[in-house]
């Protein structure tokens, strides 16, 4: 298996992981959810990565699959007043990553990133590994060192 940036970027950091294939065909649910039905594990567990516009200004939010990103919480979060999705071609073209395939790990600059509090609740999480139909399983201390994130309050 090709190491991912994600991935790359883990070693690099002396960080312990796992690494999950799944089908890469999300269907109507999206690749988040779709990765935890085939993992048999709680939507709660496993986070999808979003590129949010604050005040004009790229954060990184890393939610729950089973929640949708507060907008307003990320703007506050993020120490702004107003906050709206990236553009999926802007999201890309920030992280290095295509759609379904954003890692918060690796990516291609360090953008203000804003892990949602829940993560601390498990004992591993899943995100993606930079690419469709791949998850890295880590502690959520490890992620949020290793892509240098704050916990905070953004999914609803």
């Amino acid at each position: 298996m090709a190491g991912t940036k994600a991935l790359l970027a883990l070693d690099a950091a002396g960080i312990s992981y796992r690494v999950h294939e799944i089908p890469a065909d999300p269907g109507e649910i999206g690749y988040a959810r779709a990765a935890a039905a085939h993992l048999g594990v709680d939507e709660s567990r496993v986070f999808k990565t979003l590129i949010a516009m604050v005040d004009g200004e790229p954060v990184v939010a890393v939610i729950p699959a089973s929640t949708q990103l507060s907008l307003k919480h990320i703007a506050t979060a993020a120490g702004g007043k107003r906050a709206e999705m990236a553009k999926p071609v802007d999201a890309e073209r920030l992280t290095g990553y295509v759609v379904g395939g954003i890692s918060p790990i690796g990516q291609k600059r360090a953008l203000p990133t804003f892990v949602d509090e829940t993560a601390i609740l498990h004992d591993t999480v899943f995100v993606s590994a930079g690419r469709r139909g791949m998850d890295v399983e880590l502690a959520p201390d490890d992620l949020l060192r290793v892509i240098r994130a704050t916990y905070a309050s953004v999914g609803l």
